[in-house]
């Protein structure tokens, strides 16, 4: 009864469009990874939403959005959110946190900052925003999770934490945390939050236990994952298949369709190997007709031509039964379109896509050309689409073997077609 939305390569794909349209039909839709790292804008009416941690489910009425167990929450960005919609008009009455979901707080923020200091020259790219010190205080045992944050045990463990944290700040000669100024805030918040703070897994099955339709959100992507992602160039969680289950409680056996979203072409943030780069005009053509830059940190991304390797490794971990590939109208502008459809490493040809850097760093792309000089836009049915715009879907299906199931022909809700 549960569709899954899952990034397929380094991030920014336009998940938020399909994820909007799926949640049209949902009764509940979950936020399962990641935190406010991640984010995805859906356009409405011409507005424009940019959601980090509430799952994009929650512009549809009657849909209950859960942020799950596996989201690690600033509590700061996700009142900022809360007021986004209240500014908006939007309800968020069906909002809920799980109990089992990790705060994040100053310390972890300081934390990133100062671990990224000291990579010097082998800095990951992280967005300082604390999500990695987060996981890791998870991992270790000593994290908050929501529960704590909304009751009276907050302050006693809140307070050991900073002043742990703070031993290792004043070894680097690094600003430390007020923990009474911290604390007091961050009371303020627990208040404001408290009634959104539930068991959110019980809550999830009493929907399936009704057959009633639900859909995953994914944040950042499979090539990110902690475990199968580019390591070190990763974040801290596991936005691939068996991260979702794990950060909501669902059950694999509930899981129905896992779609998989990419774009037309290739883009990443951050540092790391990325074989189909363009450092050229034509890469920052492809960034400024779409717009590449990021929703949570406004970078500029690297980009390049589609890559069907790492695509089909993506595939293959998250077991995706279908595609969505957004952006077809940005690609469509280029009157040649080039496509990686393997790579060349030591003189030899090969489809196996490769998380070790030093290999990736060393692998060439091996391109076909394909006709582009293609419009899409307001065309909703697959068969009206030119037949340069078809050869190049058709293609991407052959490639990677799984058949493509939506079509993003532009940047508004509506520019989409359901295949």
């Amino acid at each position: 009864m549960v569709d899954v939305v899952i990034g397929g390569f380094f991030g920014d794909e336009g998940k938020g469009k399909v994820i909007d349209y799926l949640a049209e039909k949902a009764k509940i839709a979950i936020r399962c990874t990641g935190g406010n790292n991640a984010g995805h804008s859906v356009k409405v009416a011409g507005k424009s939403y940019a959601f980090h941690l509430i799952p994009s489910g929650i512009l549809n009425k009657g849909t209950k959005a859960i942020i799950g167990n596996g989201v690690v929450i600033d509590p700061r960005v996700l009142l900022e959110e809360l007021k986004m919609l209240k500014d908006n008009g939007i309800d968020y009455s069906n909002l809920y946190i799980s109990t089992k979901a990790h705060l994040i707080m100053p310390y972890h923020v300081a934390m990133d900052g100062l671990q990224e200091v000291l990579r010097k020259d082998s800095k990951i790219g992280t967005t300082k925003r604390g999500i990695g010190p987060a996981y890791s205080d998870k991992m270790e045992r000593s994290g908050i999770r929501m529960e704590t944050f909304v009751s009276n045990d907050f302050e006693k463990v809140a307070r050991h934490n900073i002043e742990k944290n703070n031993a290792i700040f004043k070894l680097y000669d690094f600003p430390l945390i007020d923990a009474d100024a911290v604390i007091e805030e961050y009371k303020g918040y627990a208040k404001k939050l408290k009634k959104y703070v539930c068991d959110t897994v019980d809550l999830i099955y009493q929907s399936l236990d009704k057959k009633e339709y639900g859909l995953m959100e994914g944040a950042q992507a499979t090539l990110l994952d902690i475990d199968h992602g580019t390591y070190p160039y990763v974040t801290s969680s596991n936005p691939t298949i068996g991260g979702m289950c794990a950060g909501s409680g669902v059950g694999i056996k509930n899981i129905n369709n896992i779609y998989m979203v990419i774009k037309a072409y290739s883009s990443r943030v951050g540092e790391g190997a990325f074989v189909t780069e363009l450092l050229d005009k034509t890469g920052d053509r492809i960034r400024e007709l779409g717009h590449e830059y990021g929703t949570t940190t406004k970078r500029p991304r690297r980009c390049g031509w589609l890559d069907l390797v790492a695509v089909k490794y993506g595939v293959r971990i998250n077991s995706a039964t279908g595609l969505v590939v957004n952006h077809l109208d940005t690609i469509g502008n280029f009157k040649k379109i080039k496509v990686c459809v393997a790579y060349k490493y030591k003189g030899k040809e090969t489809m196996k896509f490769d998380t070790n850097f030093d290999v990736m760093s060393n692998c060439k792309p091996v391109y076909e050309t394909f006709d582009g000089d293609f419009k899409v836009n307001g065309i909703t049915n697959r068969e009206d689409l030119p037949e340069n715009a078809k050869k190049y879907i058709n293609r991407i299906e052959e490639v990677v073997g799984i058949p493509v199931k939506f079509i993003g022909t532009g940047p508004d809700r509506e520019d989409f077609i359901k295949c």
